[in-house]
């Protein structure tokens, strides 16, 4: 039966959730909500932490995701692999919630406070001196290596607790006539997350510094410690929440509409080696894994050019965290609005090609707009609409990369993820489970560190950001091309997968179809 069957119209398209759903909806809503809000406080106050650091600049960015976060990635990735293979799943998301808590409070308490005493100054300025200017990114990241370290634990968050873990949970629990009207709604969580993280990052930005307060030495350094026990805490009760719903038979024990209970895959064996062999025997986990690295590339090769100009208009760190704040806001509210009035919908009404296809458009109109002003921005035309304006070129160029970023976090939020993520549900337990874990733990961080990779490399040659910038444009323009190749593939498979015509019937079934996720896993490979 379909939704609008089910639902008033109006219902349908706010609120498609039967009441008996709602002791497992609403935890699931809250539980992605709180760990979204953690992921837009880290993203703004790790950018805030690097970017306006000593000698450092927007430069770091690339060598910080090539040479550290790509390692630790793999290492986090082994990590989960080999607790899946001695833990429970549900106990895995303690483990590693834990893990991420214990850093942050270390980070807040201990490292930060003595930041001057580690960091090496000295030794940073003699590398400075005798390496070449492309170099400063690298040094940068090696002088300020505790921000490093913060910046790593905050991309992971995104990564390990977002990613794989919440997705993998939401995934096996939910079925793909489910999915349809609980993942948009979940987007739209992770859209007010973003209003709400954007707003606190940028009040307590513009926090006045308190000598009567027993921590930071400024007002940023108080801002940091708010910032990071909000965290500390949403983690929490993310925990409370995730563990209430297993109590209650809503989580990796629920019972299945067939009368069967979700229990621990004991015969699928996790290894970092195993899932990427997996994942090369199938061309629709390829294509996953070929959509979401390029996503990565292009909204990096984006972002750092547009961080640099950031960081030229503001300096000071609490204003370049109170401005990301505003942008992240901005991002939450034209997801919200995406979600609630488009995005949902798209999903119940149109094919996943049609949905999926969005994402790379909106990219590719808005970074055409953004580095076509950039790269003509000391040409006439452009003064005279800055001139209109009454702001600067500088400020403009700010502006058009806000508005990029903004256009393109909010179709990530909106139908990028829900696709992606659906794109998962048709799929067996082994397939999910494996493939999962090696396209969001590591190819993830492949894309990223790819398009850090290509600005690591135009730094070398050109020395700088901006001279290295009409190269980016023109690298953009073909990793949008593969991303558009990939989505008409994977389509085509998924409506084969979904295909009520391609169904057998439960009593004719003796193995688990691929189009069935929450039911015994599958003796056959995908």
């Amino acid at each position: 039966m379909s939704s609008s069957k089910e639902f008033s119209t109006l219902r349908t398209f706010f609120w498609p959730i039967h009441k008996v759903e709602l002791k497992k909806f609403v935890p699931m809503l809250l539980i992605f909500f709180l760990i979204c809000f953690n992921y837009n406080i880290l993203k703004a106050s790790k950018d805030a932490m690097v970017v306006t650091a000593r000698s450092s600049g927007a430069e770091a960015i690339p060598f910080i995701k090539v040479w550290a976060i790509l390692p630790f990635a793999l290492l986090m990735t082994l990590l989960f692999t080999r607790l899946s293979n001695k833990l429970s799943r549900e106990k895995i998301f303690y483990v590693m919630m834990s893990l991420f808590l214990g850093f942050f409070l270390i980070f807040t308490f201990v490292l930060y406070p003595l930041q001057d005493t580690l960091h090496p100054h000295t030794l940073a300025d003699k590398l400075q001196e005798v390496l070449p200017l492309g170099f400063k990114g690298l040094i940068a990241m090696f002088r300020n290596w505790i921000f490093t370290i913060f910046y790593i634990m905050a991309e992971m968050w995104s990564t390990i607790m977002m990613t794989v873990l919440f997705w993998g949970f939401a995934n096996e629990v939910t079925s793909v006539k489910d999915a349809k009207r609980f993942y948009g709604l979940l987007g739209v969580g992770a859209n007010l997350a973003c209003i709400i993280s954007g707003l606190v990052s940028s009040i307590l930005s513009h926090h006045t510094f308190n000598a009567s307060l027993p921590f930071g030495t400024d007002a940023w350094g108080q801002s940091v410690v708010f910032l990071n026990c909000i965290v500390i805490l949403s983690g929490i009760l993310c925990i409370y929440l995730f563990r209430r719903l297993h109590k209650q038979g809503f989580g990796y024990n629920s019972i299945q509409e067939d009368g069967t209970s979700l229990r621990e895959p004991s015969k699928i064996k996790m290894g970092l080696r195993k899932n990427f062999a997996y994942l090369a025997k199938s061309k629709y986990l390829i294509c996953i894994a070929v959509i979401v690295i390029m996503y990565n590339i292009v909204i990096n090769l984006v972002e750092v050019v547009w961080k640099d100009q950031v960081k030229e208009l503001y300096p000071n760190p609490s204003d370049f965290n109170a401005y990301m704040g505003q942008v992240m806001t901005a991002v939450g509210v034209i997801a919200t609005l995406t979600s609630l009035f488009i995005s949902g919908n798209l999903i119940r009404k149109f094919s996943w090609t049609t949905t999926a296809m969005i994402s790379p458009v909106i990219l590719l109109v808005t970074s055409v707009g953004f580095f076509s002003f950039l790269l003509f921005r000391d040409f006439g035309f452009a003064h005279a609409i800055a001139g209109i304006l009454g702001f600067s070129p500088l400020a403009i160029s700010v502006f058009f990369g806000s508005m990029q970023n903004s256009l393109a976090r909010a179709s990530k939020y909106t139908v990028f993820d829900a696709t992606k993520e659906l794109a998962f549900v048709p799929l067996n337990q082994e397939s999910k489970l494996k493939g999962k874990a090696a396209i969001d733990g590591v190819g993830s961080r492949l894309g990223k560190s790819g398009g850090s990779l290509i600005h690591q490399s135009l730094l070398m040659v050109f020395g700088t950001v901006s001279l290295s910038t009409p190269y980016v444009a023109t690298i953009l323009l073909v990793a949008i091309g593969a991303w558009v190749i990939a989505v008409k593939s994977l389509g085509k498979q998924f409506t084969q997968l979904t295909s009520p015509t391609d169904t057998p019937k439960p009593q004719d079934r003796e193995d688990t179809p691929v189009f069935e996720p929450t039911l015994a896993i599958s003796k056959t490979s995908t």
